[in-house]
């Protein structure tokens, strides 16, 4: 059935984004292109105007042709992409029929876009067999090499063009070394925007992101550059450690979570107790437990289960705890912590840890820093130190990984960002 949803509020388009939206039309001097990449900061108005110049290009050249549409997830595509393109197509007048079960897909007139995640080195796969007429691919730079690659191979009928938009990685990037740097080779138009280019953001706003990141992460979403990460992941809190300590709680925690990452052989067993203030304006590590097994010896489940339990039992005794996210690859450990949590009647809901990318975890708490929104209690040694430590590792220059190799606290930051993982964007976007 053909579907109307809510049209979209267009804001005026900058220069910039009409160059997005029009590059591939007749008189245009980049029409040939078979590559557009559209690259730079934050909320700089490149995925709006990238969406109106496929779905125009798409629908004006082509008639009963297949197109691909990917994303990181199909969660995020759908957010990212979707929405707003529904919106789009409600606006216009144009109506669809969006298959969400199954192939997952979007028929407009005669032409079909399916929908692809790009999470692994697999998703490739899935492409195979598809002869497209082109593709867009969102938060391109995220993607495997391997996906972009076979998603340029499948787009094959004649004058196929394949869109890509992406916030800005390390330098050393595939979509930076091999597309951007050699645009002219390959025949890749390149726009590169900054937060200016989109006309509906106020100077209030704009501000407002100016402060919401430091150091690398400033330079690549807010400046829009691909620059390198190097030495300590959490700058800021080294630097400045006193301003981000606490010797006693706030008095206006509404509620906390508590994270827990498993130990190994050759690792710790960390809790952590995260607390939020009013608003989600602050967000606070309230109380840890670390157990390191090199050091300490390793525990029994039995002994992993007992510590739990007391360590629930003295953050309940003061703040309103409801939620504990695990470390998912630890099954057995879990299901012995759910036992444990019914027979003492902890009256908590014990979940799996999303365990998102990375360097998203890591971003997320230089933007809490940067905006003053974030404290430890003094007391959570283990933490501060974590915190104080935390470097990137060296040959992984392209991940954005921490340093994982016994030399640093790794389990404390995993348990802390598995406490905030889940309501992460809320705390980001609705707390400031």
């Amino acid at each position: 059935m053909a579907r109307m949803n809510k049209g979209f509020a267009f804001k005026p388009f900058s220069v910039k984004q009409q160059q997005l939206m029009h590059w591939w039309r007749v008189g245009s001097p980049y029409s040939d292109c078979d590559i557009m990449i559209a690259d730079g900061a934050i909320r700089s108005g490149k995925t709006i105007a990238c969406i109106c110049s496929f779905l125009t290009w798409s629908m004006d050249t082509f008639r009963g042709q297949n197109f691909i549409l990917a994303g990181k997830t199909i969660g995020s595509l759908k957010k990212n992409v979707i929405g707003p393109m529904q919106q789009i197509l409600a606006a216009w007048g144009i109506p669809y029929h969006y298959v969400r079960s199954g192939e997952n897909y979007i028929e407009i007139g005669s032409n079909v876009y399916y929908l692809y995640d790009a999470n692994n080195e697999g998703s490739q796969d899935r492409l195979q067999g598809l002869t497209a007429a082109g593709a867009y691919a969102d938060e391109v730079a995220l993607f495997p090499q391997n996906f972009i690659e076979q998603m340029l191979g499948r787009c094959s009928v004649d004058g196929a063009k394949v869109y890509m938009n992406c916030n800005p990685e390390s330098p050393a990037h595939y979509v930076k070394t091999e597309l951007i740097d050699k645009a002219k080779e390959k025949n890749i138009y390149h726009l590169h925007f900054r937060m200016e280019d989109n006309l509906s953001l106020s100077k209030k706003t704009l501000d407002k992101y100016y402060h919401m990141f430091t150091g690398v992460f400033y330079k690549r979403f807010i400046l829009g550059h691909w620059a390198a990460t190097d030495g300590l992941v959490y700058q800021q809190f080294a630097d400045e450690k006193e301003r981000f300590l606490l010797n006693a709680p706030p008095n206006d925690v509404q509620y906390a979570v508590i994270g827990v990452d498993f130990g190994g052989s050759k690792s710790a067993h960390s809790f952590t107790l995260t607390g939020f203030t009013k608003g989600m304006r602050q967000v606070v590590i309230l109380d840890e437990y670390y157990h390191n097994n090199i050091k300490q010896g390793r525990l029994s489940p039995k002994q992993v289960e007992d510590a739990f339990v007391d360590f629930v039992r003295r953050a309940k005794a003061r703040y309103r705890v409801y939620e504990v996210y695990c470390d998912s690859a630890e099954q057995t450990l879990i299901e012995g912590l759910e036992v444990a949590a019914v027979r003492e009647r902890l009256s908590v809901e014990i979940r799996n840890a999303a365990k998102g990318p990375i360097n998203d975890r890591i971003a997320f708490y230089n933007s809490l820093m940067a905006q003053d929104r974030f404290r430890v209690l003094r007391r959570c040694k283990a933490h501060i130190k974590a915190l104080e430590e935390a470097v990137y590792d060296p040959d992984e220059p392209v991940k954005d990984i921490r340093l994982d190799n016994g030399t640093t606290n790794i389990d404390s930051l995993d348990s802390m960002e598995y406490s905030t993982e889940s309501v992460q964007d809320d705390i980001m976007y609705l707390g400031r």
